[in-house]
């Protein structure tokens, strides 16, 4: 069977059992603060189990793209140098909500594995949960005497929380698990040693391939447990692994999951996969890389410095080091994969083949950029071992490694690779502390510490009602409530049944407003600082004191958002729409949301183009929004519309959301504006009043971002334009050209800036002159070292310079106090350095001590400025000490 027929039949199979197939979820996690990405088949599940949502369907099957990188499970290290870990892999999952159990759930797992798949009986084995004191869970006598009948009791084994307790996270629901390990060696090698001993021991070819999780608990913020309203099922199937074993291969990538993308790295390296070590883990990391980095990028995650964005970086990094470091690929070679990979999965996952072009771009540009930074990152480190050897050592300080890692994004592995190959090592222990230091300095300051959700209210199974788009107020029941610490102070986080704040969501930021409960007989207003979406629930954000005991008497409470700041953020919504609808004729249909930012004060776009947009298009554009402005268009939303019958209709949808069987259509002129969309709009575009750019410019690779104003906030912006140019005016003499005056200023400052320069320039020369007659030889050496009054630090360089075209063996110290900085500049003639062994970057370092400084530079010329001027005597006589 093709990879293709494997994950065809495990959904047919599923739908033969009366599961509702649905489509992955994408693999950034959304409005879950619990997770960066999806790490697992049931993470968009999350809120059904918990029983803050009603699911589609009781039972539900798919194929989700899942992403390990960070937190808890994290394999990345493990990946290229094994052959059954990944970054990104689809799980295969069948889900009951609150339906079949443990019975159905085992039974038909075996029945997939040995009658459809075909799988050895006798070489299958299953796991049972052998029970925790300290969570008071006892031993799963009920799976244990499902599996009795199925495998023998020879083929049971018992496991630890570690390997049968599945948890996705710290909090959440979780439960014990059978997991379903098969053995795929070769026969003589089952025969020599039993396979049950070889399981959850990390052998490559005796893996786990099936996950069947019983949802009974959820694990709470104090890590207790508490048992679910309804139990559930999850199950888990690696399917890369499953191919591996139906396929016969004893390796994931030697399935036709990756070999088609193997052997288009073979043909750009020019190596065969299967030969050598290095390389082969090398096309293993590529591979498998290629899969997240550009699958994430069509879900809308773009490689950054931060958080999600960083983690993909440090991915594709990985992956262009190990080209570069073991397979020779020294040009851009990774987004020539993207194609054959869209290719390959346009039938299960078509997100990707959709934006090949732009996720090939984005890859592209990154290769480019980490490509010059190994290779100036490489001379760094030529420079580095050529010092420590130099001085004796055999070990790189663990702050220089720090340097380059986070300087260069110099991986501290390659790093230690390439000591090694000059016979060095590394300070890691240094590079850890270097490190730890960072992080700590950079830790955020919204760092959290929730408690538990105190229920009032049990509302299990009925969805919280957002009833914003028709109203500004509603009168509701809080169902609970839960008190988080900040640095900032402490927050309460207010769930309702109704409400009408709108939770941060598709770009568009949460309302504010207030919350009207009785304490006592007497009205008791609390401020709502935010409204944020948490999974499916609203959560509203106040910042007020000791609200614990007037919270828990509320029985009503009358919800009001702020309705004037809901009114900008509604046009400043409607006009995004409007804007991107604008910028597809004058750009080009390509034009796609990256990204979204909106408040009531301003709008921020990101999206897909590849070069800059000019002002003439830009122009145009606000032309184009403020012409639909003016038609007053009026706003027509249609509710549960069928997903297929929306994208026929020509709805505008947003790569990297998740969308549901039915949704929202948002239309200003259906032969203008049509997009799929759960934000608050107004109710006609006259209402925006003004449309007009403020910025424009790069976010990253194929990414370009736009910043916009409309109504009083554009109009008071044009205003004080206006006020700036009367004051320019009035400083000018009250000019009639204003442009022209402003040139013939400017003009006038060049010309001004050109007769200082040459003045300066006369003077060094002068002083050049009186310093070649202070020239003292020193054994080999001619020494100079003066303090100098120079205008600029660069005059020090120029100084040196010119003095070594005239002076042979130079060895030159200047020191200077530049606008009431002291500075000092060190020259040493390059054939000193080798001969002498002599490094001007070293020497300034221990001068800049005198005056309270620090510098570097070359081993021939080094700077520094420091803060303490009367000590500029000292480092020069230091320095004379040194040479003298």
């Amino acid at each position: 069977m093709t990879s293709h027929q494997i994950r065809q039949a495990f959904l047919d199979f599923f739908k033969s059992k009366e599961h509702l197939i649905v489509p992955s979820a994408p693999l950034v996690a959304k409005n879950d603060p619990t997770l960066m990405f999806n790490n697992s088949g049931m993470a968009q599940f999350k809120d059904f189990f918990l029983g803050n949502g009603t699911p589609p369907s009781r039972r539900i099957a798919d194929t989700q793209k899942c992403l390990r990188v960070s937190g808890k499970h994290n394999d990345l290290e493990d990946v290229g140098f094994d052959t059954y870990h990944h970054t990104m892999f689809e799980m295969l999952g069948n889900w009951s909500f609150g339906d079949y159990f443990k019975k159905e759930a085992i039974h038909w797992a075996w029945e997939l594995l040995t009658e459809v798949y075909k799988l050895p009986k006798d070489r299958l084995y299953v796991s049972v949960f052998e029970g925790d004191s300290t969570d008071n869970v006892p031993f799963d006598q009920e799976a244990w005497d499902l599996w009795k009948p199925i495998v023998g009791e020879d083929r049971i084994i018992l496991g630890n929380k570690k390997d049968n307790f599945w948890e996705m996270g710290d909090t959440g629901p979780c439960g014990p698990c059978s997991e379903i390990h098969i053995d795929i060696r070769p026969a003589a090698d089952v025969a020599a040693v039993p396979g049950k001993s070889l399981v959850n021991q990390d052998h490559p070819q005796v893996v786990e391939i099936w996950n069947l999780v019983f949802m009974q608990f959820e694990r709470k913020a104090d890590s207790s447990l508490i048992p679910l309203p309804a139990t559930h099922v999850d199950t888990g199937m690696g399917f890369e692994r499953l191919c591996m074993a139906i396929q016969g291969k004893m390796s994931n990538y030697d399935t036709d999951v990756f070999q088609n993308t193997i052997q288009v790295i073979e043909q750009i390296s020019g190596k065969t996969y299967g030969t050598e070590r290095m390389p082969d883990i090398a096309m293993r990391v590529i591979s498998d890389h290629l899969r997240a980095v550009a699958f994430t990028i069509a879900d809308g995650q773009l490689p950054s410095n931060v958080r999600a964005g960083y983690v993909i970086r440090r991915i594709l990094r990985r992956a262009i080091r190990y080209g570069y470091s073991y397979l020779n690929l020294t040009e851009p070679f990774i987004n020539r994969l993207v194609g054959p990979l869209a290719q390959q999965f346009q039938d299960v996952f078509p997100e990707l083949k959709a934006q090949e072009e732009f996720v090939t771009k984005v890859i592209l540009e990154e290769e480019k950029s980490f490509l010059r930074t190994l290779e100036s990152g490489l001379k760094r480190l030529d420079l580095m071992t050529a010092q420590v050897s130099a001085n004796g050592h055999t070990t790189i300080p663990g702050d220089e490694v720090f340097e380059l890692s986070d300087t260069f994004g110099f991986p501290m592995d390659l790093t230690a690779l390439i000591a090694r190959e000059k016979g060095l090592t590394i300070d890691e222990a240094g590079f850890q502390k270097a490190l730890a230091e960072q992080k700590a300095r950079s830790r955020s300051d919204a760092a959290k510490e929730a408690s538990d959700w105190i229920e009032l209210i049990d509302n299990e199974g009925i969805p919280v009602e957002f009833l914003g788009y028709d109203f500004n107020e509603t009168h509701s029941h809080i169902l609970k409530y839960r008190k988080v610490k900040t640095k900032g102070g402490d927050e309460y986080h207010i769930v309702l049944d109704r409400t009408p704040f709108y939770a941060e969501m598709g770009g568009q930021v949460g309302d504010t407003g207030s919350l009207e409960i009785e304490v006592d007989g007497k009205p008791l207003l609390i401020s709502v600082a935010d409204t944020r979406r948490e999974n499916d629930l609203t959560v509203h954000i106040s910042t007020d004191k000791n609200l614990d005991s007037a919270l828990q008497s509320a029985s009503t409470v009358t919800a009001r958002i702020n309705i004037e700041r809901r009114h900008k953020i509604m046009a400043n919504h409607t006009a995004t729409h409007l804007m991107l609808s604008a910028m597809r004729q004058v750009l080009g249909s390509h034009v796609s949301q990256k990204g979204s930012f909106l408040n009531d004060e301003i709008l921020r776009f990101d999206f897909a183009h590849f070069s800059k947009v000019t002002d003439q298009e830009l122009r145009k554009i606000e032309d184009i929004v403020n012409e639909k402005i003016r038609e007053n268009i009026t706003r027509d939303i249609k509710t549960n519309v069928p997903i297929q019958e929306a994208i026929a209709m020509g709805a505008t949808a947003t790569f990297g959301e998740k969308y549901g069987d039915f949704v929202r259509v948002v239309t200003f002129d259906p032969a203008y504006s049509l997009e799929l969309c759960g934000g608050t709009h107004i109710p006609s575009t006259g209402e925006i009043g003004l449309f007009k750019f403020v910025s424009e410019g790069s976010v990253s690779a194929g990414v370009r971002r736009v910043e916009a104003i409309t109504g009083e906030v554009a109009l008071a912006r044009m205003r004080e334009q206006e006020q700036t140019l009367a004051q320019l005016k009035e400083l000018l003499k009250g000019p009639k050209d204003l442009v022209k005056a402003l040139e013939m200023l400017l003009e006038e400052r060049t010309a001004l800036t050109k007769k200082v320069e040459t003045l300066e320039n006369e003077k060094v020369q002068q002083l050049k002159a009186t310093l070649l007659e202070k020239i003292q030889p020193a054994g080999e050496m001619n020494l100079l070292i003066e303090e100098v009054e120079v205008p600029n630090a660069d005059a020090l360089k120029q100084l040196a310079y010119e003095l070594k075209t005239q002076v042979d063996q130079l060895v030159a110290v200047f020191g200077a106090t530049i606008n009431g900085k002291p500075q000092l500049a060190v020259y040493i003639a390059e054939n000193l350095v080798k001969e002498k062994n002599l490094n001007a970057g070293q020497i300034v370092k221990e001068l800049a001590r005198e005056i309270k400084g620090g510098g570097g530079g070359q081993p021939f010329f080094a700077t520094a400025g420091g803060s303490e001027p009367n000590g500029m005597a000292a480092a020069l006589e230091k320095a004379r000490t040194m040479f003298l």
